[in-house]
């Protein structure tokens, strides 16, 4: 969506500022992209593993430890504790499918 508020009136300097920063936010979104998808290449091969192996798609106490790993970054980082958990709770969530569908062609 973009913004179509006039600017004509807004001080030139705050625009700047505000091109800045958004330029800054749209590289950051790029590299959690990039990041989530390299994520997801070692978890896609973490499945593999567990499918030739017959380990279950989902591990409860490592996902446990992997939530309170990321609440204390979380923290330490000034970002809303219960926010990265909802995250990781996404991200785990889609894990766990994606582990699951290669366990089923694996059988």
């Amino acid at each position: 969506m973009s913004d179509t508020s006039d600017t004509s009136a807004i001080d030139p300097t705050v625009i700047a500022e505000l091109t800045r920063l958004r330029e800054s936010i749209d590289n950051i979104d790029a590299a959690v992209v990039h990041m989530l998808a390299e994520r997801f290449k070692c978890t896609q091969q973490v499945g593999v593993l567990k499918a030739e192996h017959q380990l279950p798609p989902a591990d409860p106490a490592r996902e446990a430890r992997q939530i309170a790993r990321l609440r204390e970054l979380a923290e330490s980082a000034k970002l809303d504790p219960a926010f990265a958990e909802k995250l990781l709770n996404f991200i785990i969530a889609e894990v766990i499918r994606h582990h699951e569908t290669i366990a089923d062609g694996a059988r």
